[in-house]
């Protein structure tokens, strides 16, 4: 099924809602999505890479705890919580955990790959 023919439930409760597994130390849980947009809570634990890719989806990603490295077309800066970044379409980009922390991720369109 496309994600054009799925979306989320109405409200998100963190306890109601399982975790997946993405790499070592690294496990996302999906808050909400249809079609168009889709909110995804991505766990970190330090020392964790989400190596450098890129990918057609627009994003913009909110640092809810911990500090990361992130890397945008080869520039790195650290954030902290309540810091945040927006990545256009087809950019390069990573992350690698300095502190056990969360990043709150959204996408638009949402990542079909992510719901397979």
């Amino acid at each position: 099924m496309k994600a054009s023919e799925r979306k989320s439930e109405v409200f998100f409760t963190s306890a109601g809602t399982a975790w997946e597994k993405v790499d070592n130390g690294i496990e996302r849980q999906f808050v909400g999505y249809d079609d168009r947009i889709m909110m995804v809570k991505v766990k970190f634990e330090k020392g964790a890479v989400g190596y450098v890719h890129n990918h057609y989806h627009s994003q913009a990603t909110y640092v809810a705890s911990g500090v990361f490295k992130i890397t945008v077309e080869g520039k790195d800066k650290i954030l902290r919580e309540g810091d945040g970044f927006f990545i256009a379409s087809n950019v390069p980009h990573g992350a690698e955990c300095l502190e056990d922390g969360m990043l709150i991720d959204v996408f638009s369109p949402a990542r079909e790959d992510f719901l397979k």
